[in-house]
């Protein structure tokens, strides 16, 4: 339900893109689909939670992550050939539903991208790919981060460090198994090793960059927070307990922006307690250097019994993208080449197995010979 909702409402956020669209409106107008659809379903259950569970983020070319400004900040205008990543997600009853797609203006099959733009687009896209056939039962987070690592580096790209895919589960976006973007044996060493598990669901989150992939702040105040249940402090401000109050109230434990209260003015100065004592934590602006570009795409999986099911859209079109560079790993070919259709692997896996039960039958004798 939850991952229709996000899937129609991407798509409208991607016709907004167009060169002088306004960062602000894009997001605002995010925000409010989001609660309009949630809002339309289990009217009669009065308890039950819904709304947003990821605010919608506007990150443009060499901005990484988590840019969604507020009404008192400078326009961000959009235009011709901007990288513009989107990020978003709902829930109903606390079931999370992520996504997350980039968009370049301009781009279409008849006026192609080539460049540093084209080889991120792709390695993101394929990196994407890889992992949405190897998040599934019996595989391990560390076999995906090293396959994600493979596809990327044949763009001539990298993957963005630090950055998590997390497992989602209700009311949690973040849980604690998680999938890092990078391979290498540092990592290896100190991120633990998981392995997937039928019907766990993930945010399977790729992140790739022209750069060196090292997302760095800038002086930027964070607008995106997310409460930190976890710590207790007796909050001084009457402005901080209200914005707490309001925030446990519409938010709970999901990420939200300040763009969403209506005073910005004391939600901005109640924040600033809140974070100090780490009872609610930022989501920081991250950059990569100005002239690089970096590509997100993000989305929900599900892990069932036919396979693992992607229920939120792949938009993305590689014949809008042209790059000197291919993939040529054959690991990495016969990972791509595997259906995601659940149907059409279980029709396949159907006729192999008839195919060697009519190898391995016995030869029938005729018993009036």
């Amino acid at each position: 339900m939850a991952g229709e909702m996000v899937n129609s409402i991407l798509k409208e956020l991607v016709g907004m893109c167009v060169a002088g669209a306004k960062v602000l409106d894009i997001c605002s107008f995010g925000d409010k689909r989001i609660l309009e659809e949630t809002g339309k379903v289990f009217k009669k259950e009065k308890e039950m939670k819904k709304g947003i569970a990821f605010p919608t983020c506007v990150s443009i070319n060499n901005c990484v992550c988590h840019f969604s400004p507020l009404a008192s900040d400078d326009d961000v205008i959009l235009k011709d050939g901007d990288m513009v990543k989107l990020d978003l997600g709902a829930h109903v009853d606390g079931f999370p539903v992520v996504v997350a797609h980039t968009h370049i203006i301009g781009a279409s099959k008849d006026s192609k991208v080539s460049g540093r733009k084209a080889d991120v687009m792709l390695a993101a896209h394929y990196a994407a790919e890889i992992a949405q056939r190897l998040v599934k039962p019996a595989n391990q987070n560390h076999t995906v981060s090293e396959m994600v690592q493979k596809t990327v580096t044949a763009f001539n790209c990298k993957p963005v460090e630090g950055m998590l895919s997390h497992q989602l589960a209700q009311f949690v976006i973040d849980g604690e198994k998680t999938i890092l973007l990078t391979s290498t044996e540092s990592t290896r060493k100190s991120h633990d090793k998981k392995d997937f598990e039928m019907h766990e669901v993930y945010g399977v989150d790729i992140l790739v960059s022209t750069g060196e992939a090292k997302g760095k702040e800038k002086d930027m105040r964070p607008t995106v927070y997310k409460r930190n249940e976890d710590v207790v402090y007796q909050l001084k401000m009457k402005a901080s307990k209200q914005f707490l109050s309001e925030v446990d109230k519409t938010f709970g434990t999901f990420p939200f922006t300040l763009r969403t209260f209506e005073d910005e003015k004391k939600a901005k100065l109640g924040v600033v307690e809140c974070t100090k004592h780490g009872l609610t934590d930022p989501f920081t602006v991250l950059w990569e250097k100005e002239g690089d570009f970096v590509a997100q795409f993000k989305y929900t999986v599900l892990l069932m019994p036919n396979g693992p099911q992607r229920i939120t859209q792949n938009l993305f079109d590689p014949e809008a993208f042209e790059s000197e560079h291919k993939i040529d790993d054959e690991k990495l070919k016969e990972i791509l080449a595997v259906s995601t259709n659940p149907k059409a692997a279980k029709k396949k896996k159907k006729k192999a197995e008839k195919a060697i039960a009519e190898t391995a039958a016995p030869e029938v004798i005729n018993p009036e010979v």
